[in-house]
Protein backbone atom coordinates (compact mmCIF):
# COMPACT_ATOMS: atom_id res chain seq x y z
CA UNK A 1 0.00 0.00 0.00
CA UNK A 2 3.13 2.37 1.17
CA UNK A 3 4.64 1.55 -2.26
CA UNK A 4 1.41 2.23 -4.56
CA UNK A 5 1.05 5.81 -3.11
CA UNK A 6 4.93 6.64 -3.79
CA UNK A 7 4.39 5.77 -6.77
CA UNK A 8 1.08 7.67 -7.22
CA UNK A 9 2.86 10.82 -5.60
CA UNK A 10 6.01 10.66 -7.85
CA UNK A 11 3.52 10.31 -11.23
CA UNK A 12 1.33 13.44 -9.70
CA UNK A 13 4.69 15.24 -9.16
CA UNK A 14 5.72 14.85 -12.94
CA UNK A 15 2.53 15.77 -14.26
CA UNK A 16 2.52 18.54 -11.86
CA UNK A 17 6.16 19.67 -13.15
CA UNK A 18 5.10 18.68 -17.04
CA UNK A 19 2.07 21.28 -16.82
CA UNK A 20 4.35 23.76 -15.06
CA UNK A 21 6.96 23.17 -18.10
CA UNK A 22 3.91 22.91 -20.59
CA UNK A 23 2.71 26.37 -19.05
CA UNK A 24 5.56 28.51 -19.09
CA UNK A 25 7.04 27.18 -22.49
CA UNK A 26 3.52 28.89 -23.85
CA UNK A 27 3.92 31.69 -21.80
CA UNK A 28 7.03 32.19 -23.32
CA UNK A 29 5.76 31.54 -26.35
CA UNK A 30 2.44 34.17 -25.94
CA UNK A 31 5.28 37.07 -24.92
CA UNK A 32 7.30 35.82 -28.11
CA UNK A 33 4.15 36.50 -30.32
CA UNK A 34 3.00 39.77 -28.25
CA UNK A 35 6.41 41.00 -28.70
CA UNK A 36 6.95 40.32 -32.71
CA UNK A 37 3.54 41.63 -33.05
CA UNK A 38 4.25 45.29 -31.05
CA UNK A 39 7.42 45.48 -32.87
CA UNK A 40 6.19 45.43 -36.38
CA UNK A 41 3.28 47.36 -35.88
CA UNK A 42 5.16 49.86 -34.25
CA UNK A 43 7.55 49.84 -36.83
CA UNK A 44 4.12 50.44 -39.76
CA UNK A 45 2.54 53.04 -37.93
CA UNK A 46 5.53 54.92 -36.52
CA UNK A 47 8.19 54.47 -39.04
CA UNK A 48 6.68 53.12 -42.94
CA UNK A 49 3.16 54.49 -43.48
CA UNK A 50 4.72 58.45 -42.26
CA UNK A 51 7.39 58.07 -44.23
CA UNK A 52 5.45 57.75 -47.50
CA UNK A 53 2.53 59.66 -46.71
CA UNK A 54 5.06 62.50 -45.61
CA UNK A 55 8.32 62.09 -47.93
CA UNK A 56 6.51 60.83 -51.16
CA UNK A 57 2.94 62.45 -51.74
CA UNK A 58 3.72 64.96 -54.92
CA UNK A 59 1.71 68.06 -54.46
CA UNK A 60 1.61 68.34 -58.06
CA UNK A 61 -0.65 65.23 -58.19
CA UNK A 62 0.28 61.21 -57.10
CA UNK A 63 3.63 60.92 -55.49
CA UNK A 64 7.24 61.29 -56.11
CA UNK A 65 8.69 59.11 -58.95
CA UNK A 66 11.59 58.50 -56.55
CA UNK A 67 12.91 59.27 -52.94
CA UNK A 68 16.43 59.35 -52.21
CA UNK A 69 17.80 57.28 -49.04
CA UNK A 70 17.96 60.08 -46.98
CA UNK A 71 14.16 61.08 -47.95
CA UNK A 72 14.39 64.00 -50.26
CA UNK A 73 12.13 63.59 -53.50
CA UNK A 74 13.63 63.74 -57.10
CA UNK A 75 10.59 65.35 -58.80
CA UNK A 76 11.56 64.97 -62.07
CA UNK A 77 11.78 61.23 -61.59
CA UNK A 78 9.43 59.23 -63.56
CA UNK A 79 6.39 57.88 -62.21
CA UNK A 80 6.27 53.89 -62.52
CA UNK A 81 2.79 51.74 -62.05
CA UNK A 82 4.40 49.31 -59.79
CA UNK A 83 5.02 51.40 -57.11
CA UNK A 84 1.74 53.84 -57.82
CA UNK A 85 -0.17 50.46 -57.69
CA UNK A 86 1.58 48.84 -54.50
CA UNK A 87 0.80 52.51 -52.69
CA UNK A 88 -2.93 51.96 -53.32
CA UNK A 89 -2.68 48.56 -51.73
CA UNK A 90 -0.71 49.74 -48.70
CA UNK A 91 -2.89 52.49 -47.81
CA UNK A 92 -6.25 50.86 -48.68
CA UNK A 93 -5.34 48.01 -46.27
CA UNK A 94 -3.87 50.46 -43.59
CA UNK A 95 -7.52 51.92 -43.80
CA UNK A 96 -9.20 48.58 -43.77
CA UNK A 97 -6.84 47.22 -40.60
CA UNK A 98 -7.16 50.82 -38.61
CA UNK A 99 -10.20 53.25 -40.27
CA UNK A 100 -8.29 56.19 -39.20
CA UNK A 101 -8.81 59.09 -41.91
CA UNK A 102 -5.15 59.84 -43.13
CA UNK A 103 -4.74 56.77 -44.36
CA UNK A 104 -7.82 56.37 -46.51
CA UNK A 105 -6.94 60.39 -47.86
CA UNK A 106 -3.82 58.39 -48.99
CA UNK A 107 -5.72 55.64 -50.24
CA UNK A 108 -8.31 57.62 -51.93
CA UNK A 109 -5.42 59.57 -53.57
CA UNK A 110 -3.62 56.69 -54.87
CA UNK A 111 -6.57 54.89 -56.22
CA UNK A 112 -8.05 58.38 -58.46
CA UNK A 113 -4.96 58.73 -59.82
CA UNK A 114 -3.98 55.33 -60.38
CA UNK A 115 -7.33 55.17 -62.63
CA UNK A 116 -6.65 58.52 -63.92
CA UNK A 117 -3.49 58.05 -64.97
CA UNK A 118 -2.40 54.54 -65.19
CA UNK A 119 -5.15 52.65 -67.18
CA UNK A 120 -5.49 53.51 -71.14
CA UNK A 121 -8.44 54.53 -71.89
CA UNK A 122 -8.34 53.86 -75.25
CA UNK A 123 -7.30 49.81 -75.02
CA UNK A 124 -7.09 49.01 -71.69
CA UNK A 125 -4.63 47.35 -69.27
CA UNK A 126 -1.97 49.51 -67.07
CA UNK A 127 0.51 51.74 -68.88
CA UNK A 128 4.24 51.06 -67.34
CA UNK A 129 5.25 54.66 -66.95
CA UNK A 130 4.38 58.48 -66.90
CA UNK A 131 6.40 61.60 -66.48
CA UNK A 132 6.79 63.44 -63.58
CA UNK A 133 3.95 65.71 -65.12
CA UNK A 134 1.80 62.48 -65.49
CA UNK A 135 1.97 61.90 -68.70
CA UNK A 136 2.44 58.71 -70.22
CA UNK A 137 6.23 57.70 -70.80
CA UNK A 138 5.82 54.27 -71.87
CA UNK A 139 3.01 52.58 -72.89
CA UNK A 140 3.91 49.17 -72.78
CA UNK A 141 1.49 46.62 -71.23
CA UNK A 142 3.25 44.50 -68.51
CA UNK A 143 1.06 42.04 -67.27
CA UNK A 144 2.67 41.97 -64.26
CA UNK A 145 1.92 45.74 -63.91
CA UNK A 146 -1.61 45.02 -65.01
CA UNK A 147 -2.00 42.45 -62.18
CA UNK A 148 -0.71 44.96 -59.34
CA UNK A 149 -3.44 47.60 -60.44
CA UNK A 150 -6.28 44.93 -60.24
CA UNK A 151 -4.27 44.32 -56.56
CA UNK A 152 -4.66 47.78 -54.78
CA UNK A 153 -8.21 48.84 -57.00
CA UNK A 154 -9.25 45.11 -55.19
CA UNK A 155 -8.02 46.59 -51.87
CA UNK A 156 -9.36 49.90 -51.80
CA UNK A 157 -12.89 48.78 -53.03
CA UNK A 158 -12.84 46.19 -49.84
CA UNK A 159 -11.69 49.04 -47.59
CA UNK A 160 -13.85 51.93 -48.28
CA UNK A 161 -16.90 50.35 -50.94
CA UNK A 162 -15.47 52.88 -54.02
CA UNK A 163 -17.15 51.73 -56.74
CA UNK A 164 -14.92 53.24 -58.84
CA UNK A 165 -12.04 51.26 -57.57
CA UNK A 166 -14.14 47.76 -57.77
CA UNK A 167 -15.65 48.87 -61.52
CA UNK A 168 -11.58 49.28 -62.53
CA UNK A 169 -10.24 46.32 -61.08
CA UNK A 170 -13.08 44.50 -63.29
CA UNK A 171 -12.30 46.13 -66.34
CA UNK A 172 -8.44 45.36 -66.04
CA UNK A 173 -9.52 41.57 -65.38
CA UNK A 174 -11.43 41.18 -68.43
CA UNK A 175 -8.90 43.17 -70.29
CA UNK A 176 -6.34 40.24 -68.80
CA UNK A 177 -8.68 37.61 -70.38
CA UNK A 178 -9.59 39.51 -73.67
CA UNK A 179 -5.46 39.88 -74.58
CA UNK A 180 -3.35 37.95 -72.21
CA UNK A 181 -4.63 34.78 -71.00
CA UNK A 182 -3.90 32.03 -73.46
CA UNK A 183 -6.66 29.46 -73.99
CA UNK A 184 -4.72 26.85 -75.53
CA UNK A 185 -1.57 26.10 -73.23
CA UNK A 186 -3.46 28.44 -69.41
CA UNK A 187 -1.57 30.86 -68.04
CA UNK A 188 -0.59 34.57 -69.17
CA UNK A 189 1.65 35.93 -71.71
CA UNK A 190 4.47 38.33 -70.21
CA UNK A 191 4.55 41.61 -72.21
CA UNK A 192 2.37 43.49 -75.22
CA UNK A 193 2.66 47.52 -77.09
CA UNK A 194 -0.23 49.83 -75.78
CA UNK A 195 -3.02 48.03 -78.47
CA UNK A 196 -1.73 44.84 -77.63
CA UNK A 197 -0.17 43.31 -80.39
CA UNK A 198 3.77 42.02 -79.87
CA UNK A 199 6.40 44.17 -78.07
CA UNK A 200 10.15 44.53 -78.60
CA UNK A 201 9.90 44.75 -74.53
CA UNK A 202 10.87 41.81 -72.55
CA UNK A 203 8.92 40.90 -69.18
CA UNK A 204 9.66 42.60 -65.91
CA UNK A 205 12.61 39.74 -65.50
CA UNK A 206 14.09 40.97 -68.76
CA UNK A 207 14.59 37.38 -69.37
CA UNK A 208 14.82 36.85 -73.44
CA UNK A 209 12.59 34.04 -74.49
CA UNK A 210 10.47 34.06 -71.82
CA UNK A 211 7.24 34.60 -72.33
CA UNK A 212 5.34 33.31 -69.32
CA UNK A 213 7.14 33.83 -65.81
CA UNK A 214 7.04 32.29 -62.42
CA UNK A 215 7.20 35.99 -60.85
CA UNK A 216 4.04 37.01 -63.31
CA UNK A 217 1.85 34.27 -62.20
CA UNK A 218 2.30 34.00 -58.78
CA UNK A 219 0.73 38.12 -58.46
CA UNK A 220 -1.44 37.26 -61.20
CA UNK A 221 -2.87 34.87 -58.67
CA UNK A 222 -2.02 37.35 -56.06
CA UNK A 223 -4.33 40.05 -57.67
CA UNK A 224 -6.89 37.40 -58.41
CA UNK A 225 -7.28 36.31 -54.78
CA UNK A 226 -8.01 39.24 -53.36
CA UNK A 227 -10.96 40.58 -56.33
CA UNK A 228 -12.05 37.15 -55.65
CA UNK A 229 -13.10 37.98 -52.21
CA UNK A 230 -14.92 41.00 -53.23
CA UNK A 231 -16.26 39.65 -56.54
CA UNK A 232 -16.84 36.19 -56.57
CA UNK A 233 -17.43 35.67 -60.14
CA UNK A 234 -17.65 32.03 -61.32
CA UNK A 235 -15.02 32.84 -64.31
CA UNK A 236 -12.42 34.16 -61.45
CA UNK A 237 -12.65 31.30 -59.80
CA UNK A 238 -11.94 29.13 -62.56
CA UNK A 239 -8.66 31.79 -63.06
CA UNK A 240 -7.63 31.07 -59.74
CA UNK A 241 -8.27 27.30 -59.83
CA UNK A 242 -5.98 26.94 -63.22
CA UNK A 243 -3.21 29.58 -61.47
CA UNK A 244 -2.91 27.34 -58.20
CA UNK A 245 -2.92 24.13 -60.82
CA UNK A 246 -0.27 25.74 -62.75
CA UNK A 247 1.98 26.53 -59.50
CA UNK A 248 1.61 23.21 -58.70
CA UNK A 249 2.42 21.34 -62.00
CA UNK A 250 3.90 23.77 -64.58
CA UNK A 251 5.93 26.14 -62.14
CA UNK A 252 6.81 24.05 -59.45
CA UNK A 253 9.88 21.08 -59.27
CA UNK A 254 8.72 18.88 -56.93
CA UNK A 255 11.90 16.97 -57.19
CA UNK A 256 13.85 20.36 -55.77
CA UNK A 257 11.43 21.83 -54.22
CA UNK A 258 11.76 25.31 -55.79
CA UNK A 259 9.56 27.70 -58.69
CA UNK A 260 10.52 27.26 -61.87
CA UNK A 261 11.09 31.21 -63.05
CA UNK A 262 11.37 31.28 -66.75
CA UNK A 263 9.27 29.13 -69.49
CA UNK A 264 8.28 29.60 -72.89
CA UNK A 265 4.63 29.44 -74.38
CA UNK A 266 4.69 25.75 -73.69
CA UNK A 267 5.87 25.99 -70.53
CA UNK A 268 9.22 24.56 -71.36
CA UNK A 269 11.15 25.76 -68.82
CA UNK A 270 14.56 27.99 -69.44
CA UNK A 271 17.49 28.03 -67.81
CA UNK A 272 17.40 27.34 -64.02
CA UNK A 273 17.66 29.80 -61.30
CA UNK A 274 16.62 29.15 -57.31
CA UNK A 275 14.79 32.37 -56.23
CA UNK A 276 14.38 31.70 -52.34
CA UNK A 277 12.20 34.89 -51.72
CA UNK A 278 9.91 34.03 -54.28
CA UNK A 279 9.62 31.10 -53.32
CA UNK A 280 9.02 31.89 -49.40
CA UNK A 281 6.70 34.39 -50.69
CA UNK A 282 4.98 31.81 -53.16
CA UNK A 283 4.58 29.31 -50.31
CA UNK A 284 2.01 32.08 -48.37
CA UNK A 285 0.37 33.14 -51.64
CA UNK A 286 -0.65 29.34 -52.92
CA UNK A 287 -2.26 29.00 -49.02
CA UNK A 288 -4.30 32.18 -48.94
CA UNK A 289 -5.65 31.59 -53.04
CA UNK A 290 -6.66 27.89 -51.95
CA UNK A 291 -8.06 29.18 -48.56
CA UNK A 292 -10.03 31.90 -50.75
CA UNK A 293 -11.68 28.98 -52.87
CA UNK A 294 -12.53 26.86 -49.61
CA UNK A 295 -11.74 23.56 -51.68
CA UNK A 296 -10.41 21.63 -48.46
CA UNK A 297 -8.70 18.98 -50.58
CA UNK A 298 -6.63 21.57 -52.64
CA UNK A 299 -5.69 23.33 -49.18
CA UNK A 300 -4.31 20.12 -47.73
CA UNK A 301 -2.42 19.68 -50.90
CA UNK A 302 -1.01 23.20 -50.82
CA UNK A 303 -0.39 23.61 -47.36
CA UNK A 304 2.23 20.57 -48.16
CA UNK A 305 3.80 22.30 -51.15
CA UNK A 306 4.12 25.19 -48.67
CA UNK A 307 6.13 23.73 -46.05
CA UNK A 308 8.34 22.07 -48.52
CA UNK A 309 9.49 25.68 -50.28
CA UNK A 310 9.56 26.68 -46.59
CA UNK A 311 11.98 24.07 -45.46
CA UNK A 312 14.09 24.22 -48.87
CA UNK A 313 14.50 27.95 -48.67
CA UNK A 314 15.65 27.95 -45.27
CA UNK A 315 18.20 24.81 -45.75
CA UNK A 316 19.82 26.32 -48.51
CA UNK A 317 18.90 30.37 -48.73
CA UNK A 318 19.08 31.34 -44.96
CA UNK A 319 22.49 32.69 -43.52
CA UNK A 320 23.36 31.84 -39.97
CA UNK A 321 22.56 35.41 -39.41
CA UNK A 322 19.17 35.36 -40.43
CA UNK A 323 19.51 37.15 -43.78
CA UNK A 324 17.38 34.91 -46.49
CA UNK A 325 19.62 35.20 -49.44
CA UNK A 326 18.19 36.35 -52.90
CA UNK A 327 19.01 33.37 -55.29
CA UNK A 328 21.54 31.00 -56.75
CA UNK A 329 22.52 30.89 -60.35
CA UNK A 330 24.56 28.48 -62.48
CA UNK A 331 27.53 31.03 -61.40
CA UNK A 332 26.49 30.84 -57.72
CA UNK A 333 24.61 32.71 -54.57
CA UNK A 334 23.94 36.20 -55.36
CA UNK A 335 25.87 38.45 -53.55
CA UNK A 336 22.54 40.45 -53.13
CA UNK A 337 21.12 41.35 -49.87
CA UNK A 338 17.87 42.80 -50.25
CA UNK A 339 15.33 43.70 -48.26
CA UNK A 340 11.84 42.11 -50.09
CA UNK A 341 13.27 38.42 -49.42
CA UNK A 342 13.28 39.33 -45.52
CA UNK A 343 9.48 40.41 -45.32
CA UNK A 344 8.11 37.30 -47.70
CA UNK A 345 10.62 34.72 -44.88
CA UNK A 346 9.22 36.25 -41.96
CA UNK A 347 5.53 35.68 -42.97
CA UNK A 348 5.98 32.41 -45.25
CA UNK A 349 7.91 30.93 -42.01
CA UNK A 350 4.49 32.29 -39.52
CA UNK A 351 2.66 30.62 -42.02
CA UNK A 352 4.56 27.11 -41.83
CA UNK A 353 4.29 27.56 -38.19
CA UNK A 354 0.90 27.69 -37.95
CA UNK A 355 0.57 24.46 -40.57
CA UNK A 356 2.70 22.18 -38.51
CA UNK A 357 2.92 23.96 -34.96
CA UNK A 358 6.80 23.40 -35.39
CA UNK A 359 8.39 25.65 -32.89
CA UNK A 360 11.54 25.78 -35.36
CA UNK A 361 9.53 28.32 -38.10
CA UNK A 362 7.92 30.76 -35.75
CA UNK A 363 12.18 30.95 -34.07
CA UNK A 364 13.17 31.47 -37.88
CA UNK A 365 10.66 34.18 -38.42
CA UNK A 366 11.95 36.09 -35.11
CA UNK A 367 15.55 35.46 -36.51
CA UNK A 368 14.58 37.33 -39.45
CA UNK A 369 12.94 40.16 -38.34
CA UNK A 370 15.76 40.67 -35.59
CA UNK A 371 18.28 40.80 -38.76
CA UNK A 372 15.49 43.13 -40.29
CA UNK A 373 15.57 45.39 -37.36
CA UNK A 374 19.90 45.32 -36.94
CA UNK A 375 20.34 45.65 -40.37
CA UNK A 376 16.94 47.08 -42.85
CA UNK A 377 15.07 49.49 -40.86
CA UNK A 378 16.16 53.34 -40.98
CA UNK A 379 15.22 55.22 -37.48
CA UNK A 380 16.36 58.30 -38.49
CA UNK A 381 15.82 58.98 -41.93
CA UNK A 382 12.55 56.61 -42.25
CA UNK A 383 11.62 53.77 -44.03
CA UNK A 384 14.06 50.98 -44.59
CA UNK A 385 17.46 50.79 -46.74
CA UNK A 386 16.67 48.74 -49.11
CA UNK A 387 20.18 46.88 -50.27
CA UNK A 388 22.68 45.66 -48.09
CA UNK A 389 26.50 45.88 -49.53
CA UNK A 390 29.24 42.61 -48.68
CA UNK A 391 29.48 43.92 -45.38
CA UNK A 392 26.06 44.49 -44.19
CA UNK A 393 26.18 48.14 -44.49
CA UNK A 394 23.11 50.04 -46.12
CA UNK A 395 24.12 50.82 -49.62
CA UNK A 396 23.12 54.23 -51.46
CA UNK A 397 19.89 53.12 -53.36
CA UNK A 398 16.40 55.03 -53.30
CA UNK A 399 13.96 54.26 -50.68
CA UNK A 400 11.38 54.72 -53.46
CA UNK A 401 11.46 54.17 -57.28
CA UNK A 402 10.19 51.97 -60.02
CA UNK A 403 10.22 49.16 -57.52
CA UNK A 404 10.81 50.33 -54.25
CA UNK A 405 7.60 50.55 -52.52
CA UNK A 406 5.80 49.99 -48.99
CA UNK A 407 3.77 46.91 -50.19
CA UNK A 408 6.49 44.48 -48.84
CA UNK A 409 7.81 45.93 -45.33
CA UNK A 410 3.89 46.93 -44.23
CA UNK A 411 2.51 43.65 -45.48
CA UNK A 412 4.82 41.64 -42.73
CA UNK A 413 2.75 43.78 -40.20
CA UNK A 414 -0.60 43.34 -42.06
CA UNK A 415 -0.27 39.58 -42.34
CA UNK A 416 1.61 39.06 -39.23
CA UNK A 417 -1.48 41.39 -36.79
CA UNK A 418 -4.08 39.30 -38.80
CA UNK A 419 -2.76 35.95 -38.30
CA UNK A 420 -1.11 36.70 -34.52
CA UNK A 421 -4.26 38.32 -33.13
CA UNK A 422 -6.83 37.87 -35.54
CA UNK A 423 -8.97 40.56 -37.09
CA UNK A 424 -12.09 41.16 -35.51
Amino acid sequence: MFQRDNNNKRCYCLIFVLAMITTRLYSQTGQEIDLLKSEVETDLTGNILPFWTERTTDPEGGFYGSVTVDGRPNADSDKGSILNARIVWTFSRAFRHYGLETYRQTADRAAGYFIDHFIDPKYGGVVWSLDAEGNVRDYTKQTYATSFGIYGLAEHFRATGDRRSLDAAIGLFRTLEEHVHDGKCQGYFETFGRDWTGSQSSGVDGKPGATKTMNTHIHVMEAFTTLYQVWPDPIIRERLSELLDILQTRLYDPDTKHLILFCNDEWEPIGRVDSYGHDIETSWLLCEAAEALGDEALLARIRRQSVEMVDAALSEGMTPEGLMQYEKTDAGMSSQKSWWPQCETVIGCINAWQITGKRRYFDAAVKTWNYIKEHFIDSRNGDWFKYLDGEGRPTRDDKANMWSCPYHNSRVAFELMSRLVPET
